[in-house]
């Protein structure tokens, strides 16, 4: 009876935009690498099409996306999943959004997230038994707007500060993640093409994992490229004039603020002399428990002139960020989409509503472009802005006043011919004469300094300088290169492992001359690649910071012995053998496919593993969506491949399809032509 009645109201919550949007108008073409093309008259047709063809491959990725802003993730999946529930509520999402949704996305946006979200809801109407929760149902436009604002908050590093202010811990070095982009400009190519590489590192499934599509509009709308499930448009991919890829930057997007409390009188603060009262925000988050029961935990929070106030041990503590500063992150992308210039594109830009990221752009005008995004607020310079700042004091309290775009970190059309970023320093971009100079930028802005370096920084940056005009293949190997720099200099108190003196430990003596000798590859075929791999991981787990990978006396020769003592053991225990190829112990798997697989941490062709099975390992981030772009005269050559397939359901033919070219580092060919998609589609259909 519940089915039946949420189908009714989703039909009837649907009605009047189903009066806009005729399904039987929207084609939706698959290739035979089952990826969808969304052919329709209207943007907003397009948006509906896409959101169908992405439930019908990844429906629950697609709902987990969304649960949190409706307080349901926790109910769905259980206490991890209530963090998120509680990490949307901090960040004020709702309040801001039920605020601003009509004033600050334009008409013609609306009508394109408002169509994206009748699409899920069509889908939902038709296929009750795959919805995760009975509530989720009707979602709407501003449902997808705050699934945005989550997303945005979390590649800004929020998330790392609300867990250092719980845990008592503070600006604690970030999480490792990655993504390479690179252009190179007609004068450096051989065939005086333009060249870009879109090669994001994202979870290879469930949330914030790649998912490809085309959309193509008879409005102008024509791009292909990748998305996260849930996602109303592309987020980086290439379109008839241009493309552009984002790499996370970890700039200080977050501020924490140490409040100081009344001595006797409770939920009482000192601002500016004066005595404040903290004004209450709770929070209930219902958590899944035995599959079927849920209970409820009231969470006690508050707001402060700072914004979101936690009681913690230490104390009070509020954080203020920009990334909830702005709801327009989806149109943005939208502009981005549909840019046919880079002036266009750049205008795009200054909306400044995606409050971070890298973006490295290239066109058919020849133009590359690398700026270092994001939305920095101007604060004061009489404190330090990477420390806990005074929480008693207006002269902390930034207000929306925002450095513009042409201040930020860039670099257009340099001579040296190419950018590139791997996450690392905006300072090391392009060419050593046309980098950008810390000097220009003031402190407050809390960019990444010189020293903030990746391992596929320097290596990339390395094979960009010293090679002469670069061809398809050269570029090709480039994006797929598995080599670490020698010396490490991203790691610099691990390059020691290279140099230990097996006489001194003869339990090991074997493995330590496997990596004296090695090339520093990580094929599959590689040995040492293995010891250091299992050596590297091990050492994550038993150090006190991830810093000591760079400064400080932490990481010693006896921590190093000691973890390729432990990486040999873990080999003669599995594999019988202290000398196993990288392919034997590192794997791609899926379903039934499980093939072997090269890479490693911070190489380009980037690979994080964890136990699998049988003493093994199984990539689950790293190397995702990848595209590969060069800008003819004729129109562009685009090349793409996912790491497993287009559809996240085990019973499609394409959910395992890709994973052999993805593993062999090969690319499959695919188009904007509209004719072309169409005459070689595998099937082409209307949402039902």
């Amino acid at each position: 009876m519940r089915q039946h009645l949420a189908i009714f109201v989703l039909i009837c919550f649907n009605t009047t935009l189903l009066a806009q949007i005729n399904p039987a108008n929207i084609t939706i073409a698959r290739d035979e690498w089952g990826v969808p093309h969304i052919f329709a008259p209207t943007d907003a047709e397009v948006a509906y099409g896409f959101a169908w063809a992405t439930a019908e491959d990844d429906f629950e990725t697609l709902q987990k996306q969304v649960l949190p802003v409706k307080g349901l993730m926790g109910r769905a999946t259980g206490k991890a999943g209530a963090r998120l529930d509680v990490a949307v509520h901090l960040l004020d999402v709702q309040d801001i959004v039920e605020e601003r949704y009509e004033q600050s996305l334009s008409p013609d946006f609306r009508k394109i997230v408002e169509a994206y979200a009748a699409g899920v809801n069509a889908y939902a109407a038709h296929h009750p038994g795959e919805v995760l929760h009975r509530k989720l149902f009707p979602i709407t436009g501003k449902d997808i707007i705050k699934s945005y604002m989550l997303g945005m908050a979390l590649m800004s590093g929020v998330d790392r500060e609300l867990g250092n202010i719980l845990g008592g811990k503070y600006k604690a070095p970030p999480q490792e993640r990655g993504s390479n982009a690179f252009a190179i400009a007609p004068s450096k190519t051989a065939d005086g093409q333009t060249y870009l590489a879109i090669n994001s590192h994202q979870p290879l499934e469930g949330l914030y994992s790649w998912y490809e599509a085309h959309l193509c509009s008879e409005e102008g709308w024509n791009i292909l490229g990748a998305s996260f499930p849930g996602g109303v448009t592309l987020f980086s991919g290439a379109n008839p004039h241009l493309g552009w890829a984002h790499t996370l930057n970890y700039h200080d997007f977050a501020d924490v603020y140490a409040l100081e409390m009344h001595p006797t009188e409770k939920r009482l603060y000192r601002f500016d002399g004066k005595w404040e009262e903290l004004q209450p925000y709770p929070t209930k988050a219902r958590i899944r428990i035995l599959g079927f029961l849920t209970i409820g935990a009231t969470q006690k929070f508050y707001k402060s002139k700072y914004g979101v106030t936690f009681e913690t041990p230490n104390g009070y503590f509020a954080l203020r960020f920009p990334a909830n500063r702005d709801i327009r992150a989806a149109e943005q992308w939208y502009r981005m989409n549909k840019a046919a210039n880079l002036e266009e594109f750049r205008a795009a830009l200054r909306m400044q509503a995606v409050t971070c990221t890298n973006v490295v752009y290239a066109d058919k005008e020849g133009h590359i472009y690398y700026i270092s995004n994001g939305l920095f607020p101007r604060r004061n310079p009489q404190y330090n802005w990477q420390e806990v700042l005074p929480g008693d004091t207006s002269a902390t309290l930034w207000a929306d006043d925002f450095y513009p775009l042409d201040s930020l970190p860039q670099v257009l059309d340099p001579a040296a011919g190419y950018v590139y970023n791997c996450n690392h320093t905006p300072f090391l971009s392009s060419g050593q004469a046309d980098n950008p100079a810390p000097e220009h930028f003031p402190e407050t802005m809390g960019l990444q300094d010189s020293n903030s370096l990746t391992n596929r920084g320097v290596r990339l940056g390395a094979l960009l300088e010293e090679a002469g005009k670069i061809t398809y293949e050269d570029f090709k190997k480039a994006k797929y290169d598995r080599a670490y720099h020698a010396p490490m200099r991203s790691a610099p108190k691990l390059e020691a492992i290279f140099h230990l003196d097996p006489e001194k430990y003869p339990g090991v003596a074997e493995s330590i001359r496997l990596l004296q000798d090695w090339d520093r590859i990580a094929d599959e075929d590689s040995e040492a690649a293995s010891i250091l791999l299992l050596a590297y991981y091990y050492l994550l787990d038993n150090l006190k910071s991830r810093q000591s990978f760079r400064t400080g006396d932490e990481l010693d020769e006896a921590k190093l012995a000691g973890a390729i003592a432990h990486a040999q053991s873990h080999l003669l225990e599995h594999f019988g053998s202290a000398r196993v190829p990288l392919g034997q112990l590192q794997r791609h798997t899926r379903g039934k496919a499980d093939l072997p697989y090269g890479g490693g941490p911070d190489v380009m062709a980037a690979v994080r593993s964890r136990p699998y099975k049988d003493g093994r390992l199984r990539a689950y981030t790293g190397d995702s969506y990848i595209q590969m772009v060069r800008f003819t005269a004729d129109g562009p050559i685009i090349e793409t491949v996912n790491a497993y397939g287009a559809s996240a359901k085990p019973d499609s033919p394409h959910y395992t399809s890709q994973m052999e070219l993805f593993v062999n580092q090969q690319l499959k060919p695919m188009t904007l032509d509209k004719e072309k998609v169409l005459k070689g589609a595998v099937e082409a259909y209307s949402p039902r």
